[in-house]
Protein backbone atom coordinates (compact mmCIF):
# COMPACT_ATOMS: atom_id res chain seq x y z
CA UNK A 1 0.00 0.00 0.00
CA UNK A 2 2.77 2.10 0.48
CA UNK A 3 4.26 2.11 -2.70
CA UNK A 4 1.04 3.00 -4.19
CA UNK A 5 0.67 6.09 -2.09
CA UNK A 6 4.20 7.29 -3.28
CA UNK A 7 2.96 6.86 -6.50
CA UNK A 8 0.63 10.15 -6.86
CA UNK A 9 2.77 12.81 -7.33
CA UNK A 10 1.48 16.57 -6.19
CA UNK A 11 0.97 17.17 -9.73
CA UNK A 12 -1.62 14.73 -9.25
CA UNK A 13 -2.75 15.42 -6.24
CA UNK A 14 -3.74 18.75 -7.48
CA UNK A 15 -5.65 17.53 -10.43
CA UNK A 16 -8.10 16.27 -8.26
CA UNK A 17 -9.00 19.45 -6.64
CA UNK A 18 -8.52 21.24 -10.14
CA UNK A 19 -12.16 22.62 -11.67
CA UNK A 20 -12.71 23.28 -15.35
CA UNK A 21 -11.74 26.33 -15.31
CA UNK A 22 -8.15 25.95 -13.70
CA UNK A 23 -8.54 26.99 -10.66
CA UNK A 24 -8.19 24.40 -7.21
CA UNK A 25 -10.70 24.48 -4.96
CA UNK A 26 -10.65 22.27 -2.43
CA UNK A 27 -13.33 21.14 0.66
CA UNK A 28 -13.96 18.56 3.31
CA UNK A 29 -17.12 18.48 5.62
CA UNK A 30 -17.02 21.19 8.36
CA UNK A 31 -19.87 19.25 10.39
CA UNK A 32 -21.12 15.75 10.72
CA UNK A 33 -22.79 13.85 7.75
CA UNK A 34 -26.58 12.93 7.73
CA UNK A 35 -27.64 11.48 5.09
CA UNK A 36 -31.09 10.56 3.71
CA UNK A 37 -31.41 8.44 0.96
CA UNK A 38 -34.90 8.60 -1.66
CA UNK A 39 -36.06 6.29 -4.46
CA UNK A 40 -34.04 3.06 -3.21
CA UNK A 41 -34.88 -0.28 -1.37
CA UNK A 42 -34.19 -1.32 1.95
CA UNK A 43 -31.29 -3.57 0.68
CA UNK A 44 -29.74 -0.71 -1.50
CA UNK A 45 -30.15 1.82 1.64
CA UNK A 46 -28.40 -0.51 4.22
CA UNK A 47 -25.68 -0.96 1.29
CA UNK A 48 -24.94 3.35 0.64
CA UNK A 49 -25.08 3.87 4.33
CA UNK A 50 -22.64 1.20 4.94
CA UNK A 51 -20.00 2.93 2.31
CA UNK A 52 -20.86 6.08 3.73
CA UNK A 53 -19.80 4.88 7.05
CA UNK A 54 -16.48 3.42 6.02
CA UNK A 55 -15.21 6.34 3.97
CA UNK A 56 -16.23 8.85 7.04
CA UNK A 57 -14.27 6.23 9.63
CA UNK A 58 -11.58 6.05 7.28
CA UNK A 59 -11.82 9.89 7.10
CA UNK A 60 -12.21 10.44 10.72
CA UNK A 61 -15.14 11.67 10.25
CA UNK A 62 -18.55 12.09 12.35
CA UNK A 63 -21.77 11.20 11.05
CA UNK A 64 -25.20 11.90 12.93
CA UNK A 65 -28.49 10.58 12.55
CA UNK A 66 -29.75 14.27 12.04
CA UNK A 67 -28.07 17.35 11.54
CA UNK A 68 -29.20 20.41 13.71
CA UNK A 69 -29.36 23.09 11.23
CA UNK A 70 -31.07 20.74 7.88
CA UNK A 71 -32.24 17.64 9.33
CA UNK A 72 -30.16 15.51 6.64
CA UNK A 73 -27.33 17.14 5.03
CA UNK A 74 -26.39 14.73 2.29
CA UNK A 75 -29.17 13.98 0.40
CA UNK A 76 -29.25 11.44 -2.53
CA UNK A 77 -32.11 11.08 -5.41
CA UNK A 78 -32.35 7.98 -7.16
CA UNK A 79 -34.76 7.89 -10.19
CA UNK A 80 -35.18 6.94 -13.93
CA UNK A 81 -35.72 10.14 -15.72
CA UNK A 82 -34.68 13.92 -14.35
CA UNK A 83 -37.87 14.78 -15.09
CA UNK A 84 -39.07 12.99 -12.42
CA UNK A 85 -37.11 16.12 -10.31
CA UNK A 86 -39.39 18.48 -11.34
CA UNK A 87 -42.11 16.71 -9.41
CA UNK A 88 -40.22 16.54 -5.83
CA UNK A 89 -41.62 18.88 -3.62
CA UNK A 90 -39.82 22.12 -2.25
CA UNK A 91 -36.72 20.51 -4.10
CA UNK A 92 -36.11 23.73 -6.25
CA UNK A 93 -36.15 25.61 -2.89
CA UNK A 94 -33.12 23.20 -2.36
CA UNK A 95 -31.61 24.07 -6.25
CA UNK A 96 -31.42 26.91 -7.05
CA UNK A 97 -32.48 27.05 -10.93
CA UNK A 98 -34.00 23.10 -10.93
CA UNK A 99 -35.91 23.33 -14.55
CA UNK A 100 -33.31 24.91 -16.72
CA UNK A 101 -30.71 22.43 -14.75
CA UNK A 102 -32.78 19.47 -15.47
CA UNK A 103 -32.88 20.83 -19.46
CA UNK A 104 -28.86 21.28 -19.16
CA UNK A 105 -28.94 17.21 -17.78
CA UNK A 106 -31.15 15.79 -20.15
CA UNK A 107 -29.38 17.31 -23.26
CA UNK A 108 -26.16 15.94 -22.29
CA UNK A 109 -27.78 12.58 -21.62
CA UNK A 110 -25.76 13.29 -17.88
CA UNK A 111 -26.32 9.72 -15.40
CA UNK A 112 -25.50 11.93 -12.39
CA UNK A 113 -24.78 15.28 -10.81
CA UNK A 114 -23.90 16.52 -7.30
CA UNK A 115 -24.13 19.52 -5.72
CA UNK A 116 -23.24 21.16 -2.82
CA UNK A 117 -23.56 23.76 -0.10
CA UNK A 118 -20.93 25.62 2.25
CA UNK A 119 -20.31 26.80 5.44
CA UNK A 120 -19.00 30.24 6.50
CA UNK A 121 -15.63 28.38 6.83
CA UNK A 122 -15.59 27.19 3.36
CA UNK A 123 -16.34 23.72 4.37
CA UNK A 124 -19.16 21.73 2.97
CA UNK A 125 -22.35 21.86 5.31
CA UNK A 126 -24.81 20.18 2.26
CA UNK A 127 -24.40 17.63 -0.38
CA UNK A 128 -26.95 16.34 -3.09
CA UNK A 129 -26.66 13.38 -4.88
CA UNK A 130 -28.21 12.74 -8.39
CA UNK A 131 -28.34 9.36 -10.02
CA UNK A 132 -30.28 8.57 -13.13
CA UNK A 133 -30.61 4.46 -12.95
CA UNK A 134 -30.82 3.41 -16.40
CA UNK A 135 -28.19 2.41 -19.18
CA UNK A 136 -24.89 1.64 -17.33
CA UNK A 137 -25.74 2.93 -14.24
CA UNK A 138 -28.06 0.71 -13.48
CA UNK A 139 -25.96 -2.04 -14.19
CA UNK A 140 -23.40 -0.92 -11.68
CA UNK A 141 -23.47 -3.67 -8.89
CA UNK A 142 -25.09 -1.77 -5.75
CA UNK A 143 -21.28 -2.04 -3.26
CA UNK A 144 -19.62 -0.41 -6.70
CA UNK A 145 -21.82 2.29 -7.31
CA UNK A 146 -22.30 3.30 -2.84
CA UNK A 147 -18.59 2.93 -2.37
CA UNK A 148 -17.97 5.65 -5.41
CA UNK A 149 -20.77 7.76 -4.38
CA UNK A 150 -19.71 7.88 -0.92
CA UNK A 151 -15.97 8.68 -2.14
CA UNK A 152 -17.13 11.26 -4.07
CA UNK A 153 -19.21 13.05 -1.37
CA UNK A 154 -16.19 13.48 1.41
CA UNK A 155 -14.89 15.66 -0.72
CA UNK A 156 -15.20 18.28 -2.92
CA UNK A 157 -13.41 16.52 -6.12
CA UNK A 158 -12.76 18.73 -9.09
CA UNK A 159 -15.01 17.81 -12.16
CA UNK A 160 -12.77 15.57 -13.65
CA UNK A 161 -11.03 13.72 -11.04
CA UNK A 162 -12.15 10.62 -11.79
CA UNK A 163 -12.77 11.02 -15.77
CA UNK A 164 -9.87 9.10 -16.62
CA UNK A 165 -9.28 6.18 -13.59
CA UNK A 166 -12.27 5.09 -11.06
CA UNK A 167 -11.71 5.13 -7.46
CA UNK A 168 -11.91 1.79 -6.74
CA UNK A 169 -10.11 -0.70 -7.87
CA UNK A 170 -10.82 -4.79 -7.56
CA UNK A 171 -8.61 -7.38 -5.52
CA UNK A 172 -7.49 -9.58 -8.22
CA UNK A 173 -6.86 -12.87 -5.55
CA UNK A 174 -10.69 -12.36 -4.51
CA UNK A 175 -12.31 -9.68 -7.32
CA UNK A 176 -13.53 -7.66 -4.13
CA UNK A 177 -13.78 -4.23 -5.08
CA UNK A 178 -11.71 -1.39 -2.77
CA UNK A 179 -11.01 1.74 -2.25
CA UNK A 180 -7.63 2.43 -4.34
CA UNK A 181 -5.24 3.15 -1.31
CA UNK A 182 -3.79 6.42 -2.82
CA UNK A 183 -7.46 7.66 -2.90
CA UNK A 184 -7.88 6.72 0.61
CA UNK A 185 -4.63 8.59 1.62
CA UNK A 186 -5.73 11.88 -0.09
CA UNK A 187 -9.15 11.54 2.20
CA UNK A 188 -7.49 10.83 5.24
CA UNK A 189 -5.06 13.40 4.52
CA UNK A 190 -7.75 15.82 3.46
CA UNK A 191 -9.46 15.34 6.85
CA UNK A 192 -6.31 15.85 9.16
CA UNK A 193 -7.15 18.25 12.18
CA UNK A 194 -4.15 20.30 11.07
CA UNK A 195 -5.15 20.69 7.43
CA UNK A 196 -8.09 23.49 6.52
CA UNK A 197 -11.86 22.63 5.75
CA UNK A 198 -11.09 24.68 3.04
CA UNK A 199 -8.68 25.68 0.52
CA UNK A 200 -8.16 27.58 -2.92
CA UNK A 201 -4.51 27.88 -3.08
CA UNK A 202 -2.22 25.24 -5.06
CA UNK A 203 0.33 24.65 -1.88
CA UNK A 204 -2.73 22.96 -0.14
CA UNK A 205 -2.39 20.12 -2.56
CA UNK A 206 1.92 19.94 -1.61
CA UNK A 207 0.95 19.60 2.19
CA UNK A 208 -1.69 16.78 1.16
CA UNK A 209 1.84 15.66 -0.54
CA UNK A 210 3.44 15.46 2.35
CA UNK A 211 1.34 13.96 4.55
CA UNK A 212 0.99 10.87 2.46
CA UNK A 213 4.40 10.52 2.38
CA UNK A 214 4.97 10.75 6.68
CA UNK A 215 4.01 7.51 6.95
CA UNK A 216 6.58 6.13 4.57
CA UNK A 217 9.48 7.85 6.01
CA UNK A 218 8.80 5.53 9.40
CA UNK A 219 11.54 3.26 10.03
CA UNK A 220 10.59 -0.05 10.10
CA UNK A 221 11.00 -2.15 13.24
Amino acid sequence: MTAQLRDLTPEQIEALFTRNDGAYAFARWGRPVAPIVFGVQDETLKTLKGALEAVMTLAGHQMAETDPELGSNLMFFFFRDWDELLEVPDLDRLIPGLQPLVARLKAADASQYRAFRFDDQGGIKAGFVFLRMKGAMAQIPAETLALTQAVQVALLWGEAAFAEASPLAVLPETGATILRPEIAGVIAAAYDRMMPVAADDKSHALRLFARLQAPAEQPQN
